[in-house]
């Protein structure tokens, strides 16, 4: 048994499970890994796995799902950590998924993307605690990731004189939205980190996962998130709807907020376009390529909004993801570890 092994089957005990059965529930694109223990009476938990050596820390997960709960969201309850080797007991919400809610029940989808627009409308309304601004000098570097690791995959190098263009262009393009007052942005709010808790109330319906990340930012950030997901098509009207509940329920400018809407949806998705090619090219996994098309498709929507086409010219030298394309990046993928 390795020496993390042995960390984890102590902290296991410790904290009274070692009676439990283990499960994989999932991991996600960072090295974290999620497993249930199940109680032979039915009790469970979900352990949480995140090693140190691979640049996880569990304590902003702590911090921010101790805040989030503060405002009656349901994340997961700590029942159990060990900050020092990296591992939490986590309150097990479940595993209905959004995602997997909707494919089960196509008649839920209005309700849940309601729902979901609800806790950011109630989450927006308290103020933020201290966290990292996710500014116009945070978010274009990562918006540049499309050409460092998207355009290097997909032809060969990086066009250095293009990246530099655009990122003095968008720079100046985020910078008016820094000066609206900050917001906690989960950043990875999605149909796949959200849980269908029914039998709660209100907001509390909601389960919220992979939160560690959060930062200060747009109001407007998660729910570009939330409404233009990589890994599953919203439908275009309640992508609508959901931008019209939001504002009609927070102090916003309609024309400000669509605007603010288009350029960090361009934003997010290009940065996804550069860490989908980096996970299969740096860590190995090759399926978040078959994801780029819709994340194309989202960047190609946001370059529509009148203010935010003109970056258009300055993204040229992205390719289009082809089979070609996508082909190309694929055979680049490393070998997992």
């Amino acid at each position: 048994m390795s020496d993390r092994a042995t960390r984890m089957a102590q902290f296991i005990a410790d904290a009274g499970w070692q009676d439990a059965i283990r499960t994989t529930v999932a991991g996600d694109a960072s090295n974290r890994r999620y497993d249930r223990l199940s109680r032979p009476n039915g009790e469970t938990t979900i352990l949480m796995d995140a090693p140190p050596d691979k640049g996880e820390d569990v304590r902003p997960f702590v911090h921010i799902a101790n805040f989030l709960r503060a405002q009656n969201l349901s994340a997961p309850t700590i029942l159990a950590r060990d900050d020092t080797h990296g591992f939490l007991l986590l309150e097990d919400l479940g595993d209905d998924l959004f995602a997997r809610v909707v494919k089960r029940d196509p008649a839920l989808e209005l309700p849940l993307y309601q729902a979901a627009t609800d806790v950011l409308i109630a989450l927006h309304s308290a103020i933020p605690p201290a966290l990292g601004a996710y500014d116009s000098d945070t978010m274009t570097p990562l918006a540049a990731l499309a050409f460092d690791w998207y355009q290097t995959g997909a032809t060969g190098a990086v066009d250095a004189q293009e990246k530099a263009r655009f990122s003095t262009a968008f720079r100046a393009a985020l910078a008016p939205l820094d000066a609206v007052p900050p917001v906690l942005i989960q950043r990875d709010y999605h149909a796949e980190n959200l849980l269908w808790l029914p039998g709660r109330d209100g907001i509390a319906r909601v389960g919220l996962l992979d939160f560690q990340d959060a930062m200060a930012g747009h109001p407007a950030y998660d729910l570009v998130s939330v409404l233009q997901d990589a890994r599953r098509d919203v439908p275009a009207e309640i992508e609508t709807q959901m931008i019209a509940r939001y504002i009609a329920a927070s102090p916003q400018d309609a024309t400000e907020f669509a605007r603010a809407y288009a350029l960090l949806g361009l934003q997010r998705n290009l940065r996804i376009l550069g860490v989908f090619a980096r996970l299969c090219i740096r860590d190995g996994k090759a399926h978040y390529v078959d994801l780029i098309p819709r994340v194309w498709g989202h960047i190609q929507t946001n370059l529509k909004h009148p203010d935010v086409a003109p970056l258009a010219g300055l993204l040229t030298g992205l390719p289009a993801p082809d089979a070609t394309t996508l082909n190309r990046i694929k055979a680049q993928c490393a070998t997992p570890q």
